[in-house]
């Protein structure tokens, strides 16, 4: 389950399933447009289907081999001085989000910001190179382009690429049917309608709710409400245990759906591999 997105990233673009509360670490996506999302669903421990899915050191890692293989592109196009992390012509929009796949964990994020981030944060992205110039930018995109097909080279995109993500969706529709989480989220939602707060359905729909007011970024404003509602959210799953026995569904979930699919799953591993062995062939050749 994921807040935003539970968002696998090919360099460039979204390929992920949607469907619940926020995950991966950093993902990037090429072109006027910025996200970024912090991944700390790892606070609660890994899962089956985390082995097959791209993780936050395969995004450091294919974004040094993007920008290399797009600065040797542009050399070709006549940007001999093409830096390695330009800024866009104009500033991008730029949204971040941050949180698990269980809502608001650490008590004392949730005393500061609520369902909201350090602002600061945000800055934490930005690209450190100069300024694109509009020439740079109008061959940009084909290079980019030229860098994806090269990094996805020997995999069957349509097919394999990221398997376990296209099963999310289908995985956490089981999830959120299984009784004992049913019954796991009542609990928590009483336990926070006794402290005086709104009986939110689960802690996806508390991190989510329209009351923060999330801004462009997706920040909130953290105000004094929202921060003592996520106080109660964390106080509330800590108590009756509601993330342990979250996940343990989601584990049970996902090893079934392995099984029930383990030659596409196993065809999705490949894929991945093959990725990062073009990744590490890309910055041998050319870090």
């Amino acid at each position: 389950m994921e807040l935003a997105s539970r968002a696998m990233v090919r360099r460039g673009q979204w390929v992920g399933a949607v469907a619940g509360v926020a995950v991966l670490a950093a993902v990037c996506a090429s072109g006027p447009e910025h996200a970024a999302a912090a991944r700390t669903a790892s606070d609660a421990g890994p899962l089956p289907a985390d082995r097959y899915r791209y993780t936050p050191d395969d995004y450091q890692q294919s974004k040094r081999a993007t920008a290399l293989l797009v600065r040797q592109c542009m050399a070709k196009r006549g940007h001999a001085d093409f830096p390695l992390d330009p800024r866009y012509p104009m500033d991008p929009f730029s949204t971040t989000a941050v949180g698990t796949d269980y809502g608001v964990l650490d008590m004392d994020a949730a005393r500061r910001w609520g369902y909201g981030w350090d602002p600061d944060k945000n800055l934490d992205i930005q690209p450190k190179g100069r300024r694109m110039t509009s020439a740079e930018y109008a061959d940009f995109p084909a290079c980019n382009a030229e860098a994806d097909q090269r990094l996805m080279r020997g995999i069957d995109v349509k097919r394999d690429w990221l398997y376990a993500t296209t099963r999310s969706i289908e995985v956490d529709k089981a999830v959120k049917r299984d009784p004992r989480l049913r019954a796991a989220w009542n609990t928590w939602s009483q336990c926070l309608a006794a402290q005086g707060f709104p009986r939110y359905p689960d802690p996806v729909a508390a991190y989510t709710a329209g009351a923060w007011h999330r801004e462009s970024d997706g920040n909130t404003p953290h105000t004094q409400r929202e921060r003592a509602t996520a106080v109660a959210d964390v106080t509330c799953k800590r108590r009756h245990h509601t993330v342990e026995i979250w996940q343990d569904v989601q584990a049970r979930q996902q090893t079934a759906d392995i099984a029930a699919h383990r030659d596409r799953y196993d065809a999705g591993m490949r894929a991945l591999r093959t990725y990062r062995a073009n990744i590490d062939q890309v910055t041998e050749q050319l870090g």
